[in-house]
């Protein structure tokens, strides 16, 4: 297993001036990504997941956090003490694609932590050799959708899912 990455972490500013810290999620911030499920809508769950849950279990909090940092990333944003949003990502074995995901706490949606949480994570993904990112969004997710669409994603069917498309982003090449 890699070490942490101490040099992904830095402090960004949103485009609505919120100065955010970012940096790689560490097997002890199970209680926070807890925290950050608590602070999202059932509505909003259900689009990340692609499923209604009450809560964020403890084997899948720690599946989220204990990191092989070889294979995948997961970078949280915080500001103020709270984590706003995570974002991630998990690398095929042959490194060709990436699926990726974001989580942002819905009293904080539409400040730009799902912007910067995007753009640091197509960066540490293009650094780490990853091809393509790719990822399932449910058509009625429209501003995951559009913030996809703004960062040169491209929608195709998504593969036995009719509710959902797959956003597809080459990295290389």
């Amino acid at each position: 297993m890699a070490p942490y990455p101490k040099h992904l972490e830095s402090v960004e500013t949103t485009r609505d001036g919120t100065v955010v810290a970012l940096r790689p999620v560490r097997p002890e911030d199970e209680p926070l990504l807890q925290d950050l499920f608590a602070h999202m809508s059932r509505e909003d769950v259900r689009l990340r997941f692609f499923a209604a849950m009450r809560e964020l279990s403890h084997p899948l909090a720690e599946r989220f956090t204990h990191l092989d940092y070889e294979c995948e990333m997961a970078v949280l944003a915080e500001h103020g003490g709270e984590t706003l949003g995570v974002a991630r990502y998990f690398a095929c074995p042959d490194r060709r694609t990436a699926e990726f995901a974001v989580a942002v706490r819905s009293d904080w949606k539409g400040h730009g932590i799902g912007y910067v949480l995007m753009h640091r994570l197509i960066d540490v993904a293009r650094s780490a050799g990853i091809g393509e990112m790719v990822g399932d969004v449910l058509t009625e997710n429209k501003p995951m959708l559009a913030m996809c669409r703004d960062f040169g994603f491209v929608r195709t069917r998504s593969p036995g899912n009719a509710t959902a498309v797959r956003m597809r982003k080459k990295l290389t090449g």
